[in-house]
């Protein structure tokens, strides 16, 4: 490949991407298995912490707020690597970019095994944030050389949904790799993944790229005001649940500190001439709604992350007992992506992002009915659902979104990638606080209610009293901790309760949201139509068709 010369049309589209010659059919089938394996390493990174947080708390010995620094350290960097790791890929080229960043994985991944104490471990999350947004991009690259030209933007769908798949499929991985009790298991098959993608990489390297100077001294300056902006929000929102939104002064400054330097870093791009991030281009409509949508939806999809697997939780169940219940949902999302692109209408892109948002609705009212003798086998359609949903409708917004970016021109490219994965990361990481704020809320009124009805002199009490005194029995002689023993098991069964009716009332909630959404989209859907706003996917195929059809001219 290195003394291939390239054809016009095969030259790279943007400085820091690939060259895109004709494959062979082997070659293609390569990089689209190396382009699974590396999504997949990627994303089980940080899924394999969030699934077993409460397994890595014990062993690190963390108080909650501490383990939930672990993930926010992650999302801090993840979400504003690209920021400049995108433009370093232009400046310095692809296959530096590749190899530190495959390397950088490796070695985050193996500090994991050698470290005991909370400061580390939240350093090396951090560091596992950075390397793992490089291998999203990676991910992307690998199956635009999987698939030709007319099949590009298929290509962008696989790449962006491939690392979804990774949370319910640690679920699944997890209690396996736990067995012995050691929870560094987890990191030792990480680390086998992140030396077969090396080893992947290095025998299939991606074809060459252009370089360009693209640096500018203001980039330094955006990003000193962006992300620590980010990195503020990001840590409200992982600890106001948790230390509570009004008990800590911190979560109040950080939340304005946030707010002024996020818009700090837009004031300074509004009046750059070559802007990081295009804040005249991310505020027309059509982008602002795009992405209004796309954190809206990914909200709602916090009713799997946060909802189905909190009532288990509740109720007693654990990662062992939720194997199968994971191993449905991750059939349903590759059914969902499988969809999305075998039936891919470039005219017709509203329809599946309804018909996912309306999924979501029957998933959460099918869950809201949820008790005490609830298990995952009654959550697998309803899951199932929501799991085929959500790659249905992310394939169909990162497709929009890059239609849109490259109609407007490949400057843009950086402000795209920055904004919609931050639309999705904060997005998660604001549905699973708002939601887990209202479960606490509603756990706190049924608690109350609940505990308004619990007289001592009321028959059924007085039983179910004198049931848990006896359960004890065999262990407490003395009467008097017998019967403190039988109170405090029904004060937790009663929490019990309140649990279940409060995850009730998120799933309702998420029903209703669902429902709120799915007018908004078909509003807006209705309000394209009579303007007879062309599609931007449709504009794009056909420019790419048009692309085609010229090269072959040149060929013959």
């Amino acid at each position: 490949m290195a003394d291939y010369v390239f054809k016009p049309h095969e030259r790279p589209t943007l400085p820091g991407s690939p060259a895109n010659p004709d494959h062979p059919t082997s070659r293609m089938v390569r990089h689209f298995l190396i382009g699974c394996l590396i999504g997949i390493t990627g994303g089980l990174g940080n899924a394999l912490v969030t699934v077993n947080l409460n397994f890595a708390q014990g062993t690190l010995g963390l108080d909650s707020d501490e383990a939930a620094w672990l993930t926010a350290a992650y999302f801090m960097t993840n979400v504003t690597a690209n920021l400049l790791l995108v433009k370093y890929r232009q400046q310095f080229g692809l296959q530096p970019f590749i190899r530190y960043t495959l390397v950088a994985y490796a070695v985050t991944t193996l500090m994991h095994l050698f470290i005991h104490d909370f400061w580390t471990s939240v350093a090396v999350r951090a560091m596992s944030g950075i390397a793992a947004s490089g291998l999203s991009t990676l991910t992307i690259l690998y199956f635009f050389q999987a698939l030709p030209a007319p099949k590009r933007l298929a290509a962008v769908m696989i790449g962006i949904c491939i690392p979804q798949i990774a949370t319910p499929l640690a679920r699944v991985l997890s209690p396996g790799l736990l067995i012995w009790g050691d929870w560094h298991n987890l990191y030792w098959f990480e680390f086998g993944l992140a030396l077969a993608t090396l080893a992947a990489v290095w025998a299939q390297p991606l074809p060459p790229s252009e370089r360009e100077k693209v640096f500018e001294p203001l980039d330094f300056l955006t990003f000193a005001l962006f992300a620590p902006g980010l990195w503020l929000l990001i840590a409200v929102l992982s600890q106001g649940r948790i230390q509570w939104w009004t008990e800590r002064p911190w979560i109040g400054w950080s939340l304005a500190a946030s707010i002024a330097l996020i818009a700090a870093a837009f004031l300074v791009e509004h009046h750059r001439r070559n802007p990081l991030i295009n804040t005249r281009w991310l505020g027309t409509r059509e982008m602002l709604r795009l992405i209004a949508v796309a954190a809206s939806v990914r909200i709602l999809l916090s009713e799997q992350a946060f909802g189905s697997v909190g009532f288990l939780s509740a109720v007693g169940m654990i990662n062992d007992q939720m194997v199968t219940l994971n191993l449905i949902v991750v059939f349903a999302s590759i059914a969902g992506l499988a969809t999305a692109v075998l039936t891919f209408r470039p005219d017709k892109l509203t329809r599946p992002i309804l018909a996912a948002v309306i999924l979501i609705v029957i998933g959460s009212f099918m869950d809201a009915n949820s008790n005490n003798l609830t298990r995952p086998s009654q959550f697998y359609l309803s899951q199932a659902l929501i799991g085929f949903a959500s790659l249905l409708f992310l394939a169909q917004a990162m497709v929009i979104g890059i239609a849109r970016t490259l109609l407007a021109g490949g400057k843009n490219f950086i402000s795209f990638v920055v904004i919609f994965s931050m639309s999705q990361s904060i997005g998660g990481l604001a549905g699973g606080t708002l939601l887990g704020t209202f479960q606490v809320v509603r756990e706190k009124y049924h608690s109350h209610e609940l505990v308004q009805d619990i007289v001592a002199t009321d028959p059924i009490v007085a039983a179910r009293l004198g049931a848990g005194s006896r359960a004890v029995a065999g262990t407490v002689g003395d009467p008097v901790l017998r019967n403190a023993q039988g109170a405090a098991l029904l004060g937790r069964q009663t929490t019990r309760e309140a649990n279940i009716l409060a995850y009730n009332d998120v799933f309702l909630l998420v029903g209703v949201l669902a429902i709120l959404t799915a007018i908004w989209g078909f509003v807006i859907s209705w309000s394209i139509r009579r303007r007879g706003e062309p599609s931007p996917v449709l504009m794009l195929v056909q420019r790419l068709q048009a692309q085609a059809q010229a090269n072959m001219k040149q060929g013959q």
